[in-house]
């Protein structure tokens, strides 16, 4: 009896398992998308935070008229990439410090849509245009001077003429860390001259200098350096310069 119970059992075992992976028999997803986010007065790649800047979003309306939103984060240079997704329609747009690609009205009305509809397979390249709210300009490279601070010189410029989107600037800083991954997420407060609100604003068409905080830095390393600024619009991401790295002998 307990031989014919413990048949019956492992029978039982056996068909679960089988029914298990008939229906989880998924391939995995294995397509990638990838591009870069360009300003579109310079051609050259929008800068931005690792992680945690510019994002692309994904609507797949193969199956959904209604899907929710997959995002992808970019990386520091403007571009992005992801290996894992599966096939699909999908709707692109990119979102962060730049004149939507995507505008609403107080009515709920789409008035502007650059979107991309895309199908998405094997390795897709979908690259955006943007114009920035600011364009920050190096002035020369950063000077080491002669106590051991770093003195950086820069222009802070509108990315477009609309009107909509000339907020104050509100937050101009050099952020200095001593990795290449820097920005208002990751650096080294002891040493990052910062402007805010009024003077922050009165940067617009100079050029300015500005010097690391602290004293003389520790000599004998590298430091990376770059510019940012935001305005008041949206989350507020900022806007950047490209890295520089800097060497205190």
């Amino acid at each position: 009896m307990k031989k014919l119970f413990y048949s019956i059992a492992l029978s039982v075992l056996v068909a679960a398992g089988s029914s298990c992976k008939k229906t989880d028999n998924y391939a995995a997803p294995d397509v990638t998308l990838k591009g870069t986010v360009t300003d579109a007065g310079t051609g050259k790649s929008l800068q931005t935070e690792q992680g945690s800047g510019t994002r692309i979003k994904l609507l797949e309306i193969s199956w959904s008229d209604n899907p929710t939103p997959f995002y992808i984060s970019s990386y520091q240079d403007g571009t992005y990439q992801n290996t894992k997704l599966f096939a699909g329609k999908n709707v692109i747009s990119a979102e962060g410090a730049f004149v939507p690609l995507v505008q609403v009205d107080g009515s709920g009305k789409t008035v502007v849509d650059k979107s991309q509809t895309v199908d998405v397979k094997d390795v897709t390249t979908v690259n955006f245009s943007v114009d920035p709210f600011l364009r920050i300009d190096w002035v020369g490279e950063p000077v080491v001077n002669a106590d051991g601070t770093i003195t950086t010189t820069f222009k802070v410029t509108r990315g477009t003429s609309d009107p909509n989107f000339q907020q104050n600037v509100t937050d101009v800083a050099v952020f200095v860390n001593s990795n290449k991954y820097v920005g208002n997420n990751n650096f080294d407060n002891r040493y990052t001259p910062t402007l805010k609100d009024a003077a922050a604003n009165a940067t617009v068409g100079n050029t300015i200098s500005l010097t690391t905080l602290g004293g003389a830095l520790p000599g004998q390393r590298s430091y990376f350096i770059r510019v940012g600024a935001r305005i008041s619009y949206g989350l507020n991401y900022y806007n950047y310069t490209d890295v520089k790295e800097v060497k205190i002998p």
